[in-house]
């Protein structure tokens, strides 16, 4: 009961510390990154990835999930580009373009799915694999990619060209405007999301086994 209860307590505190990284990231300026065109690139998925590494893939889909609420909430009070914001809340609009229920399944969905790709695929890997640093650098560049691919394919297949307009370019161009953030943002999203899998969940992970 003692080692229950102990485990538990460890679980919480370890996952509070890392809501409260996902708010900060999610909420202030510091999970900025720089990108090209108006879809920002930022560092909210890092605390999914740890957490699907350290607590396993439903602990990290829940956290995805408060990626997604506090995507949410900044896409609808204080969105980094106003004019596109739709395509993630429901609860504004920019112009004769509104938000919808895909709105929201762009806003939530992928974000969890980091959680579950980044989480079963270590758990999967880890036991059957000599070098568990290379799957934890896998799972987080995994997770990443699942998150960019699914945000920007579900705005070009639900508001391909509402969203070319309202980002102010031709539609005709928006394949080469989301193979643009795939390189200046996705890319290094995923590159620093195996890096934090590896350097940081995975060492994380073996201490608190041992401890």
């Amino acid at each position: 009961m003692a080692t229950f209860e102990r485990k538990k307590i460890l679980f919480l505190a370890q996952f509070s510390v890392l809501l409260a990284i996902e708010a900060i990231v999610c909420f202030t300026p510091l999970g900025s990154l720089p990108a090209l065109g108006p879809i920002v690139a930022t560092l909210s998925h890092v605390p999914v990835i740890i957490t699907a590494i350290i607590l396993g893939p439903a602990a990290g889909s829940l956290m995805g999930f408060f990626f997604g609420l506090f995507s949410f909430l900044v896409w609808t009070f204080i969105p980094p580009f106003a004019p596109i914001a739709f395509v993630f809340t429901p609860m504004v609009n920019a112009g004769v373009f509104q938000g919808n229920l895909w709105s929201l399944v762009i806003c939530f969905v992928p974000r969890i799915l980091i959680g579950l790709a980044a989480g079963g695929l270590f758990r999967l890997l880890a036991n059957h694999s000599k070098c568990d640093y290379a799957v934890a650098a896998l799972s987080g560049v995994l997770g990443t990619l699942a998150n960019t691919l699914l945000v920007l394919g579900g705005i070009w297949l639900f508001f391909g060209r509402q969203y070319a307009q309202a980002a102010g370019f031709a539609y005709s161009t928006i394949l080469a405007i989301i193979g643009g953030t795939i390189l200046t943002s996705g890319i290094p999203e995923a590159f620093i999301g195996g890096l934090c899998g590896c350097a940081v969940a995975l060492p994380v992970k073996k201490t608190t086994q041992r401890a």
